[in-house]
């Protein structure tokens, strides 16, 4: 804890760091903490899992006052993260309470409306939080810190617009932290013109390459499924993630994983905000331990304790190959990265190989036994084995991509 009194973080906030048993700084909370408490505007290159959450709650947690009216304003891109990081503040503002509000779509706004007129705090998703801009529901010209939260990601996500109007809206005397997994001339650009002289501060990787294990298959594009059940039930793990780059593959995967005896959830950005929330309950409460998820969904899930990635699709954009694998091996843990790829994977395998400096090694092919893929599975009944289509999605044919 002396490290975390060094930085000059307030008692309050110490003593519910020890309360969640942190007991030592992370590079991104030693460099940046200072220097937000200072008042300093930030560009920060830290992704999910670095500790940045810790970083910039300092900040707000120590300057803003119980009703004097929302005073921080963190936007992030996804409703996960949204909810994750609200979770966070409230946490680690327990001995010294706020009213920290989490705003995002998918959910009724009734109750959002009602709680944004005594919260101190708000975190949100840019589409959301326009709406209550034009609804005059949210005011910002009390606003003394915002935080651009994973921007890289806000920017690939088309809300470059949305994200300008709103910072915008909010005071011009304010302190602005950005965190991005990559500083981007976009989001250089951003800083250039929307903050005060704004600090650099870059942090190493968030993979340990020495405690993570990056190997590849080749396989048959009918083989995919079979690989990818075989591991799951030979290899000894924790927590899993599979990656898929489709919707449609994430929910086939995790239902044939499903009928075949593995505790498998998909994610994507098709489910309501409900359905997503009861995946994750299921996932933090053990009732599932691999996640079949998009990218788009994943992204801001801080999810501890994983042990393995698949990227049962190798990722189009090779930067996001970064960002799976980053979900293991963190904290001082092992992890392993498996890598499924087949024909139509070569050119976004390559892809990887080029614009990542990592390495990783080819793994000898175990013997297979077939397993049969369906496009649609009646998980839990007694029709399971039922053929329902004779189709394998394993197929070339990938009409949704």
């Amino acid at each position: 804890m002396d490290k975390f009194k060094n930085l000059g973080i307030s008692v309050p906030l110490l003593k519910s760091i020890k309360y969640e048993h942190f007991d030592n700084p992370t590079e991104i909370q030693e460099k940046t903490i200072p220097l937000i408490l200072a008042g300093k505007d930030i560009i920060a290159g830290s992704a999910t899992g670095s500790g940045k959450t810790l970083a910039f709650a300092c900040g707000i947690l120590q300057n803003a006052k119980k009703g004097k009216g929302i005073q921080a304003l963190i936007l992030t891109p996804t409703r996960e993260l949204a909810e994750q990081v609200a979770g966070a503040l409230t946490k680690f503002s327990m001995f010294s309470p706020l009213k920290i509000m989490a705003i995002y779509g998918g959910v009724g706004i009734s109750q959002q409306i009602r709680g944004l007129k005594t919260a101190d705090v708000v975190v949100g998703t840019p589409g959301r939080i326009l709406d209550h801009i034009n609804r005059k529901t949210i005011k910002f010209d009390k606003v003394e810190t915002l935080v651009l939260d994973e921007a890289d990601r806000m920017l690939d996500m088309g809300f470059k617009e949305d994200v300008v109007q709103i910072v915008n809206k909010c005071s011009v005397d304010r302190q602005t932290l950005l965190f991005s997994a990559t500083i981007s001339k976009d989001i250089a650009k951003l800083g250039r013109k929307y903050m005060d002289e704004p600090i650099h501060v870059q942090v190493e990787s968030y993979i340990d390459a020495t405690l993570l294990d990056q190997i590849y298959y080749r396989v048959q594009d009918n083989m995919k499924f079979s690989l990818l059940l075989h591991l799951l039930k030979n290899e000894n793990s924790e927590l899993i993630m599979v990656f898929c780059n489709t919707k449609r593959y994430t929910d086939t995967i995790a239902k044939n994983l499903k009928s075949s005896g593995v505790k498998a959830r998909a994610i994507h950005g098709g489910l309501t905000q409900n359905q997503r929330n009861n995946v994750m309950k299921q996932f933090h409460e053990g009732r599932a331990d691999v996640l079949v998820c998009t990218d788009v969904a994943a992204r801001g899930l801080d999810i501890n304790g994983v042990s393995h990635v698949y990227n049962y699709d190798i990722p189009r954009e090779s930067k996001q190959y970064i960002h799976r694998i980053g979900r293991t091996a963190r904290a001082g843990k092992e992890g392993k990265a498996i890598n499924i790829v087949s024909r139509k994977d070569n050119d976004n395998f390559k892809n990887v190989l080029k614009f990542n400096d990592v390495v990783i090694r080819k793994e000898k092919l175990p013997a297979l036994e077939k397993a049969e893929m369906k496009r649609s599975v009646q998980v839990g009944s007694k029709h399971n084995n039922k053929r329902i289509s004779r189709k394998s999605p394993n197929s070339n044919r990938h009409k949704n991509r």
